[in-house]
């Protein structure tokens, strides 16, 4: 007799040692760097390198310990948890538990995340809220990729995972990805594939650890290697990959023309999305309500929208600041002073046309042509003090202005890519208009005026059609400051006005001491700036704001028969704004539904954080351990790492769970007084429906007349006597338990009689040497169950709560001095 090989080192080695996990991780890392495409910097991916690991190594360990693959996944995803707890907050218990308080503030910013991916054009600045959000989604892959390439022995499948990694930035991304990006997620997938064709190989030979290289090994080194080359052909050759700039259905792509998004606005309409105000300035010494300018959009780009336009230059922003086009040196000058709060940017706003700025940082500089202050890098400004000039000329003033136009440059002019609807719709509107200043006004109606069609609204439809622009401006007529500046801006240069699109805050609100006034996130907007000569850029607000947050100039209020002056489209003051002597006065602007301030009192009364995270993390391990039962039951996970009897048990009742959990939660986000009695209602509902799980397994079995066919059958009968509180001692024998069944429910002839032959088809199942099931079984079974129910029924206490599954009891087993019957 031969001697057998050693066996390896034992199954805890031989997971922790496996190449498989690490090569898995290496390629969820190299897929990861396709990220850079759409992501600036390295750090996020230092993050991501880091856990990465930390969900190997906690997958290595645990497999060692012989813990089941589901609970190895959980542990994987609760460690990533505690990561982004430990990276991204301060509150958790011991800094890395994720408590609810941390969840809460992870919850915050992944929602800021999202809202930057909405509105971010690829690459986007590597924020603290994007790095969350791609160490989130980048551990949850590692998590999936090592349970199908280790736990579930199929490295094939997590290819499809690295594929999604690869075709999110892909999708994104403007320009190409970056080539060696496919090199290394090539390579890592090949080296995957090898080393499981290898490991297989080596088991099937029974020289785990020192076979040699042939076999499939080699095999799957030339497949990879065939997909390496034609992953590279691909990502080089067809410019398809990376250049749509959104995902599939996110509306128009680079085929459409007049797109009307601002690639500057990523910040805006993140703070309009975020669902929470934050204070971003503090401003003193603003005597009245006017617009803090941030920065100037003068590109109009057919296919993207509005680009800042020729590189900023202009001087070191301190101490005096030379003048802008148009600005004659005229007007008083205000000292403001501006406390930014939580305000990190290239940017730093000012107001009005600014003369001199002090401030402690010498890294600023002022482009005058575009108006704006900025840092070549993001940064969180100081304190600073503005002088500048507010005063505005009068409408007549603008009315006859006139001078040489070269004072702005070309860029201001052009319209090019703009569909000939919008052009004859723009003239339409000016036709009667005979100066500059009348053509502004008249476009701002259109969009504004009180008898307008259109609505402001922050959930806008977004690009419908191939052209956003045309769209906007003669079907939808939804969406907020963006689209309005955008679209106005456009339609001025059409009519031969000079046009730039601004960004920046409204007036925001007074504090309650009325010292300074407050901005915030609230107030983030988007307006349009037209250049008069020898005025300079004038500021025209196109959106139907009516939360008492517009700014109305004076240049475009109507006088009213008393002699006071009158908005022509909005309300400009609001219920703290200071009057001249510093007191509040009340509001004089409209409670319009569907203001700004209106759905962000909306959105400020959703859902807590914590409640979206439980619901997630409850359905995504409901549907994690789903898929490891439905694998279990398939038999694609081996008996040996998850076995079906195992896999029913307790995964079954623990996925039944966390639904339940999850459906309970998904119904409070529209009220706990239905969430609570649904769950309440599911919990008592859950061993009625455990016995019919059961109950249908059972007769399913029967009906098969597979060799399992007759223990079923049994252990219903058991089942259906205990339910009617007369449980079958485990000692008897079958025939002694039988006879005890008939006497304790009093079953009539024909139940007797099927008790009979189902007792009789029980012990030929058990004793024959060669047992053969009766095809009379499912009907003897189904003679007693009627005789049951029509002389011993079930309560409704009974089949609510069936003592079966409430308080299951050891089944009578075969007498062992009982002879084989012969057959």
């Amino acid at each position: 007799m031969g001697t057998r090989s050693a066996p390896p080192r034992g199954a805890e080695s031989e997971w922790f040692t496996s190449a498989t996990p690490w090569i898995a991780a290496l390629a969820v890392l190299c897929a990861s760097t396709a990220l850079s495409g759409v992501i600036e910097g390295d750090l996020w991916l230092v993050r991501i390198g880091v856990v990465i690991v930390a969900i190997t190594v906690t997958g290595a360990f645990l497999r060692a310990t012989r813990l089941p693959p589901p609970l190895v996944a959980i542990a994987q995803v609760f460690v990533l948890l505690c990561l982004l707890t430990a990276l991204h907050t301060r509150s958790g218990v011991f800094l890395f538990l994720p408590g609810p308080d941390a969840l809460g503030d992870l919850g915050d910013v992944l929602a800021e995340s999202v809202a930057q991916v909405q509105t971010g054009v690829p690459p986007v600045h590597a924020t603290p809220a994007i790095q969350a959000l791609v160490v989130l989604a980048i551990g949850l892959v590692a998590v999936l990729v090592d349970t199908l390439a280790v736990a579930a022995a199929a490295p094939a499948a997590s290819g499809l995972v690295l594929l999604c990694v690869f075709a999110v930035p892909a999708s994104l991304a403007d320009e190409m990805l970056p080539f060696w990006t496919f090199v290394l997620g090539a390579a890592a997938f090949a080296m995957l594939l090898a080393v499981d064709g290898q490991h297989r190989h080596e088991t099937w030979r029974g020289r785990l650890g020192t076979g040699s290289a042939s076999g499939s090994g080699g095999s799957a080194t030339t497949v990879a290697g065939i997909a390496m080359v034609i992953a590279l052909v691909v990502g080089a050759g067809f410019t398809v990959v990376g250049t749509v700039g959104r995902l599939p259905g996110g509306g128009s792509g680079s085929g459409g023309k007049g797109g009307i998004g601002l690639s500057e606005m990523t910040s805006l309409r993140g703070m309009l999305n975020r669902g929470r105000t934050t204070e971003v300035f503090h401003v003193r010494g603003l005597p009245e309500q006017t617009y803090m300018r941030a920065t100037t959009l003068a590109r109009y780009v057919p296919n993207k929208g509005w680009e800042r336009g020729s590189d900023p230059g202009g001087q070191p922003a301190r101490g005096e600041l030379p003048l802008q086009p148009g600005d004659r040196g005229e007007g008083k000058t205000t000292r403001i002073n501006i406390e930014p709060r939580d305000w990190k940017s290239f940017w730093l706003p000012t107001y009005g046309a600014a003369r001199r700025i002090d401030t402690p940082e010498d890294d600023y500089r002022f482009d005058s042509k575009k108006g704006v202050i900025f840092s070549l890098r993001e940064k969180e400004p100081k304190p600073y003090e503005l002088d500048t000039v507010l005063s505005v000329p009068s409408k007549q003033a603008l009315r006859l202005a006139s001078g040489p136009r070269n004072l702005v440059d070309g860029e201001y002019y052009q319209f090019e890519g703009v569909e000939q609807e919008v052009v004859d719709l723009a003239n339409d509107i000016v036709k009667d208009a005979t100066n500059d200043f009348d053509k502004a006004a008249a476009l701002t109606a259109f969009f504004n005026s009180p008898t307008s069609d259109f609505k402001y609204d922050l959930k806008t439809q977004g690009d419908v059609t191939r052209d956003a622009l045309t769209d906007f401006v003669t079907k939808t007529k939804v969406g907020y400051c963006e689209q309005y500046a955008s679209a106005m801006a456009v339609m001025a240069r059409v009519v031969g006005l000079p046009s730039r699109v601004a960004i920046g805050f409204t007036a925001g609100v007074a504090a309650p001491d009325n010292a300074y006034r407050v901005i915030s996130t609230d107030d983030a907007h988007a307006w349009v700036e037209i250049f008069f000569p020898n005025h300079g850029w004038m500021t025209f607000d196109p959106t139907p704001i009516s939360d008492g947050r517009g700014v109305v100039p004076p240049y475009l209020r109507e006088t009213a028969p008393n002699g006071e002056e009158q908005p022509t489209a909005q309300t400009t003051t609001e219920s703290t704004a200071p009057s001249a002597t510093g007191s509040a006065q009340p509001s004089a602007a409209s409670e319009d539904d569907g203001g700004d301030q209106t759905v962000a009192q909306q959105s400020g009364t959703g859902p807590d954080t914590w409640h979206l995270w439980a619901l997630g993390i409850v359905l995504l391990l409901a549907a994690l351990l789903t898929v490891f039962v439905v694998l279990a039951l398939l038999g694609v996970i081996g008996a040996g790492l998850v076995g079906v009897s195992w896999a029913r048990k307790l995964l079954v009742p623990a996925a039944a769970a966390l639904w339940l959990i999850g459906v309970g939660l998904a119904a409070a986000l529209i009220s706990w007084w239905i969430a609570i009695p649904l769950v309440l209602l599911g919990l008592a509902l859950t061993p009625l429906l455990v016995r019919g799980v059961r109950r249908h397994n059972r007769l399913h079995a029967v009906s098969a007349l597979g060799p399992d066919a007759a223990t079923a059958a049994w252990n219903e009968l058991l089942a259906e006597s205990v339910d009617r509180g007369a449980p079958l001692p485990g000692a008897e024998t079958i025939r002694a338990a039988a006879r005890r069944l008939a006497r304790e429910h009093n079953l009539d002839e024909a139940g007797k009689a099927g008790l009979r032959t189902v007792i009789g088809v029980i012990e030929r199942s058990w004793y024959s040497a060669n047992p053969a099931t009766d095809p009379a079984l499912p009907g003897a079974l189904a003679a007693v169950r009627q005789s049951l129910r029509q002389n011993a029924p079930l309560s409704l206490r009974a089949r609510l709560f069936p003592k079966s599954v409430l308080k299951p009891t050891p089944a009578p087993v075969a007498a062992e001095e009982r002879e084989p019957v012969p057959v």
